[in-house]
């Protein structure tokens, strides 16, 4: 471990044999470090690449860590290398990591794979790295086959294996129990004095998905969804039998190898992937090199199957044979693995747990991963029902699946039911816990209408244009928030803008003392975290819109534990300008003093006088807010929106926004580009901003 004395932590992952699912634990560790362990690298001394590939555990965990290191500067040596010298090896490996770990607060170090280094065994020679990199072992074992009094006296002898070369064990993960014997087993393995953690088997993590067997085949593509072709196989099958015998058998994400000129079950397939109370299949794989009859082929195509069908030319014996032998790698586009594995750790290892037994050290940084986390885990603490009107978007889909299995909020899906629920057992999401609503034909329809019609009769609004409008998706969610039904709606992957956030001027309206709607995006920087406003809503605030942002800013930024310190931005610092521009924003400064005296303001102020300490001491040396600025305020939404871009895209920073602020009640835009990651932070900063959010009525103000 580390000392106190600015050295690094670092965190050895080995294993005495393979599908121990290394890759697993070490992704939930990473995330787990990520979060809370400041800036977190990777390191394999030992890879398994062939010359000219790519070791893709590496690339998987590169992809995940929090400091960004090129590729050939976390790998150690080659298998050759070690066969060669072994003592030369290890000197290698110790230098190159060292050179990793000045970089980095904490290293996640994975060990080789099973392959038989030679003598002495691979996992003592793991061990050997790990007592020169004084790491701690995090010691993976496979409870497949064994009972619980098996895997004791296994983990007996690798624990004196590890000693004997002096090096230490911090726990043990047995991976891949059975669910109900998880409890016995993790009783017994303790009983050796190492803590234990268990993960129960998730054959998603080891199935092959359609296009592993695809490229395994050879197979041509012959119909389907492209996309689903990332769908696991969890079970594969000859469809040798009659039709009634293979659909009784049938389960979810099933692959079902059967010959082309088999029309009969080739249709059931087809239609049984459909049908209401039938399995979702992962796929079909016609062999033989056949294609199906021309008339059979019509009516397929004429059926618009979504489900991947594959075409290859080996016969059903070989075609059975290599699909049982294709097994699924946990690589970096594999996205439903990386998610099953975080969410297996996350629910069956504790973070608390883990941070006890690494004791890594708190870091004064704060990443964009420990930002995210915090997120979430502040989310979780109280969950909030948030309410996503585009329900039949895949994105939407895709981010509701994450949030459920994380705990992080209730949630509704807007949209036909029927689409939704078969599109997400389409991609293989469980969105059991998730209220599906379709405004045009839900029993509120008329009860929201009329709730419009009242609000809106200074405009001259009557029940039936009301009911017309609620008909839309983002008047329905608002509507739902107004009422009480949900605490908060993330809106905006499919709509514009203005169609997410109109209805919220019309029915939530404004808190009470702000009459500015404006938004904050959240800046995660290497190191630190900034709010940037107002970069999305306001074109050109006056001097009272400009005060408005800035309180609204600075408490947006205390919600999610950010000290606020405001600077408000000019192209002049201090007394040194005037001008128009220079003057509006000296007049904000000044309300922002007069209405929220307890808010730390500076401006006009420079952006390199707000955030460098060595300008603001030549600019403002007496200045609590010069230097060290976390709340950086725009003049107007030309500089901002150019500038959050400029830095996300030059600093490589995350930005996270925009986060709407001035609301009765949270309702947040997302950018029609939005990825899967940012609908899940924008849900999560919703919930927490409903957590702080007052229940009563207020919203009629």
């Amino acid at each position: 471990m580390g000392a106190d004395t600015g050295t690094s932590n670092s965190i050895y992952i080995a294993s005495a044999e393979g599908d121990t699912g290394k890759s697993t634990i070490a992704l939930g560790l990473l995330a787990l470090l990520s979060a809370t362990g400041g800036r977190v690298g990777v390191f394999r001394p030992i890879s398994r690449a062939a010359a000219g590939e790519r070791d893709y555990i590496l690339d998987l965990l590169i992809d995940h860590a929090s400091v960004d290191l090129p590729y050939e500067d976390c790998i150690g040596v080659t298998y050759e290398q070690v066969h060669a010298d072994p003592e030369a090896a290890i000197g290698e490996i110790v230098a190159r990591f060292h050179a990793v770990e000045a970089r980095c607060d904490t290293v996640l170090v994975i060990g080789s794979d099973y392959t038989d280094v030679g003598n002495p065994s691979e996992l003592s020679f793991n061990a050997r790295i790990a007592a020169n990199l004084s790491a701690p072992i995090i010691l993976a074992i496979k409870a497949t086959g064994r009972s619980a009094t098996e895997l004791h006296g296994l983990a007996d002898l690798l624990l004196t294996e590890i000693s004997a070369v002096h090096a230490t064990t911090a726990a043990i993960v047995v991976n891949r129990c059975e669910p109900e014997l998880m409890v016995v087993i993790g009783k017994e393995v303790e009983k050796t004095g190492t803590p234990t953690w268990c993960l129960p088997e998730a054959p998603v993590l080891f199935a092959p998905t359609m296009a592993e067997l695809k490229d395994a085949l050879g197979a041509e593509m012959y119909s389907g969804d492209e996309e689903l072709l990332e769908r696991e196989a969890l079970k594969v099958m000859v469809g040798g039998m009659t039709v009634e015998h293979i659909l009784e058998r049938l389960t979810d994400g099933t692959v079902v190898i059967t010959p082309a000129d088999r029309s009969d079950v080739l249709l059931a397939l087809v239609n049984a992937n459909t049908a209401q109370g039938f399995p979702r299949l992962s796929g079909i794989i016609l062999n033989g090199g056949l294609r199906p009859h021309p008339m059979i082929q019509a009516l397929v195509s004429g059926l618009r199957p979504t489900l991947p069908i594959i075409s290859c030319e080996q016969g059903t014996y070989e075609t059975a044979r290599t699909a049982a032998h294709t097994r699924g790698r946990v690589a970096v586009g594999s996205a439903r693995k990386i998610e099953a594995a975080l969410a297996l750790m996350e629910e069956h290892i504790a973070p608390e747990a883990v941070m006890k037994v690494l004791d890594v050290r708190s870091p004064s940084v704060v990443t964009p991963q420990m930002f995210e986390y915090s997120l979430v885990a502040q989310a979780r603490a109280e969950r909030k029902h948030i309410v996503l009107p585009e329900g039949e978007e895949d994105r939407i889909l895709r981010a509701a699946g994450r949030l459920l299995r994380r705990g992080v909020a209730r949630l509704t899906l807007l949209g036909d039911e029927d689409v939704v629920r078969t599109r997400a057992q389409e991609l293989a999401l469980d969105i059991e816990g998730v209220d599906v609503i379709d405004p045009a034909s839900s029993d509120r329809l008329d009860e929201f209408a009329a709730i419009y019609t009242d609000l809106r009769k200074h405009k001259g609004m009557d029940l039936e244009r009301a009911v017309e409008t609620m008909r839309d998706v983002s008047y329905f969610g608002t509507m739902m928030v107004h009422t009480g039904l949900a605490d908060g709606m993330v809106s905006g992957a499919v709509h514009t803008t203005a169609h997410t956030i109109r209805p919220s001027f019309e029915i939530i309206k404004t808190s009470p003392g702000v009459s500015t709607v404006s938004s904050v995006f959240f800046m995660c920087l290497a190191d630190q975290v900034l709010a940037y406003g107002d970069c999305a809503v306001v074109p050109d605030p006056t001097a009272e819109q400009l005060a408005d942002i800035a309180i609204s800013s600075a408490q947006t930024a205390e919600q999610f534990g950010i000290d606020a310190r405001v600077a408000m931005l000019s192209y002049s610092t201090g007394q040194s300008g005037s001008g128009a521009d220079v003057d509006k924003v000296r007049v904000a400064t000044d309300l922002v003093r007069e209405r929220s005296p307890e808010i730390l303001v500076e401006g006009p102020i420079q952006y390199d006088a707000a955030v460098e300490p060595s300008v603001a001491a030549t600019k403002m040396p007496d200045s609590p807010v010069a230097g060290k600025a976390t709340v950086l305020i725009f003049p107007d939404l030309n500089t901002g929106n150019n500038t959050y871009k400029a830095v996300q895209r030059s600093a490589n920073a995350i930005a996270i926004g925009p986060v709407l602020q001035g609301l009765n009640k949270p309702i947040n835009d997302l950018s029609r580009g939005a990825l899967v990651s940012d609908i899940v932070n924008t849900v999560a900063i919703t919930a927490i901003q409903a957590q702080q959010t007052p229940t009563p009525g207020s919203n009629d103000e």
